[in-house]
């Protein structure tokens, strides 16, 4: 899931360069978490930087995990 998540980022940020915060209003309760914020932790448990995705061919390799079967 980690790689399709990051293969789906890298697609969208060579397309959208500068994203706009959008505010949104929370509800009481747990805080649900964002695409964003699952990308930024998927980003810094892979020690990966969101500005490798302008090479796409290192961001393949970088991104791919190996096949558990």
């Amino acid at each position: 899931m980690v790689e399709n998540r990051l293969r789906c980022f890298g697609h969208a940020k060579r397309r959208v360069d500068h994203m706009e915060e959008s505010q949104i209003k929370r509800v009481k309760g747990r805080p649900k978490n964002t695409i964003r914020e699952t990308i930024r932790k998927d980003l810094e448990i892979n020690e990966l930087d969101r500005n490798m995705v302008y090479d796409k061919t290192l961001w393949r390799n970088l991104i791919h995990v190996a096949d558990p079967t």
